[in-house]
């Protein structure tokens, strides 16, 4: 079955643009391949100003307990934390001695984060994609399911295991980039020009998972349309009409376009109304299972213990034999 690695960064309250954007295909891949998924909080690190050690702790839990809940099934697939498997950060120092400066300076994540901060700039964020490059291959993962703007980082980790494999021998399998169909490309309700994002979103822009229905229907009812009164999907010139379609599409499964000639000449205030119902229809199974979740924080805690050790029963091996290849002596047994 073909393996699929993805991770997400415990750096925020959960959106709806998570959900729709990755997270109904986290959850339908579990059908057809061999999934494991991971709380990368050691990415989430590597800004020394917006690391908050106690925050961090508290937004990892909350992450996978919302994964939990959206159904990411730990008895499909393998849902851990990153830190609790130190073979990441080994593996990611071996990587270090086989990739180059200049590759990493390269990378377009590292020249945006880091322009104009100077020395304020950690290393970490520099030798961010080496983890990312130790987070896949050390699974032997066929696919990684990203968005465009993670494409370089992809290539990055198949050069670096190409690289290892080509001096070292066959130890890791190269992955390959796949993008399937978000369920939408969930935009800012405020300026639909750009991504639902939980740094760039205001709050009136972003739509949380865990909103209350109120909260949710006077967010959409102040959305940002156009003068205009033509209800149809046009990207360019309907930004915001465009989005609030894509999102009622992907919540209720039907097409934009049988759904646009549907509210065509009923009045924004009927379609946003429409909108805001079926997304808060959408996230309250989500919400109750939640709940659920919250109020068994031990159980949580021991879902990731038992992700965390079928996670390392794969990512073990696979750096022993790492190791072995570059000539590095065992340990010997007491």
């Amino acid at each position: 079955m073909t393996r699929v690695f993805s991770g997400m960064q415990p750096s925020g309250d959960a959106h709806l643009g998570n959900l729709l954007g990755a997270w109904v295909n986290w959850v339908r891949m579990q059908e057809d391949r061999d999934c494991v998924y991971c709380v990368v909080d050691l990415h989430a690190i590597t800004s020394p100003t917006e690391h908050e050690p106690e925050r961090l702790r508290e937004r990892t839990v909350e992450l996978a307990t919302g994964m939990l809940a959206v159904g990411v099934d730990p008895e499909r697939s393998i849902l851990f934390v990153q830190s609790h498997l130190h073979e990441h950060a080994e593996c990611t120092w071996l990587f270090n001695c086989v990739s180059g400066f200049g590759e990493l300076n390269k990378m377009p994540q590292f020249r945006e984060k880091s322009a104009g901060k100077g020395e304020s700039v950690s290393v970490g964020l520099f030798d961010y994609p080496v983890l990312q490059a130790a987070d896949i291959l050390l699974y032997h993962t066929d696919e990684v399911p990203v968005g465009d703007d993670q494409r370089h980082h992809i290539e990055l980790a198949r050069d670096i295991g190409q690289r290892f494999n080509h001096r070292f021998g066959e130890v890791f399998t190269l992955p390959k980039a796949v993008h399937p169909r978000a369920a939408a490309r969930v935009m800012d309700l405020q300026d639909p020009t750009v991504k639902m994002s939980k740094s760039a979103s205001s709050e009136k822009g972003i739509v949380y998972v865990l909103d209350d229905p109120k909260r949710i229907e006077k967010k959409f009812k102040s959305a940002q349309t156009d003068s205009a009164t033509d209800i149809r999907h046009d990207r360019e010139e309907k930004p915001g009409v465009s989005n609030l379609l894509e999102i009622l599409a992907a919540t209720t499964g039907r097409g934009v376009d049988d759904l646009a000639q549907e509210y065509d000449g009923q009045g924004y205030g009927t379609f946003k109304t429409a909108v805001a119902e079926s997304v808060i229809e959408t996230l309250k199974p989500i919400q109750d299972r939640h709940a659920q979740l919250v109020d068994d924080p031990g159980e949580v805690a021991r879902l990731l213990a038992v992700g965390a050790d079928r996670a390392r029963e794969i990512a073990a091996p696979t750096l022993q034999r790492a190791k072995e290849a570059m000539g590095l002596l065992p340990p010997h047994a007491a």
